[in-house]
């Protein structure tokens, strides 16, 4: 049976592990990644899109410069998506962010498995928990990165704007806001830090107790040395 020390620290970084874990199924799940609002000329007029969505799903509602609004509509991002770059863009979003969910799953079962037994090969321990926290924040990161470049480089807003609504001519102007599902992905880097610098402590606190118990000689007096 593992120590208590060890048990509770071990425990502490299955905790945020589990966090990071379900935090990865909510941004995937949820369509609050960014607010868009774009303004089209139409004929002899002008209109506002807005567009709410996600990796999955989004709403669109357009605001006429009569002062007509449409009503609100949902639709699919992958159906509304006729560039390769863009699709390919938010298909690899979406891989990144199964295989963080994947690696916060491995985290989580190595650290749960060592805060109630001790496994005996090397990779189980410490280094299983820093490698799949790494990975997975690094997964993390580069989600985070690829959205923005998706939304402001490849004009994805502008892209979906298109597919909801008809007869848009000139592109006048266009405004984003990310919302709470983007943002959750820097609390998931954070969770992933968090849990490796937990078992970064308890490590090194062994590793000092290890080096104390090798080197009892030092500590004796000098006649049991002499003697």
């Amino acid at each position: 049976m593992p120590s208590r020390k060890k048990s509770t620290m071990f425990a502490c970084s299955f905790c945020s592990c589990v966090c990071s874990l379900v935090l990865v199924c909510v941004v995937l799940g949820t369509r609050r990644w960014v607010s868009s609002a774009l303004r089209f000329t139409r004929t002899n007029s002008t209109v506002t899109v807005s567009l709410d969505y996600g990796l999955f799903q989004g709403t669109c509602e357009q605001l006429l410069e009569e002062g007509l609004l449409v009503p609100q509509q949902t639709f699919q991002v992958a159906d509304s998506l006729s560039s390769s770059q863009t699709r390919g863009t938010n298909v690899a979003i979406i891989v990144v962010l199964v295989l963080s969910l994947l690696t916060s799953l491995l985290s989580s079962g190595l650290t749960c498995t060592n805060a109630v037994s001790n496994p005996y090969q090397t990779f189980l321990g410490p280094l299983g928990v820093y490698t799949w926290n790494s990975v997975c924040g690094i997964l993390v990161l580069v989600a985070m990165i690829l959205f923005p470049v998706n939304v402001e480089a490849h004009r994805l807003s502008e892209e979906l704007a298109h597919g909801c609504a008809t007869s848009l001519e000139k592109h006048i102007q266009s405004k984003h806001s990310y919302g709470y599902s983007y943002w959750l992905m820097l609390l998931i880097l954070l969770l992933n830090v968090a849990s490796a610098i937990i078992i970064y402590f308890y490590d090194h606190a062994r590793y000092s107790k290890k080096k104390e118990q090798e080197r009892p000689i030092e500590n004796a007096p000098k006649d049991v040395i002499l003697f």
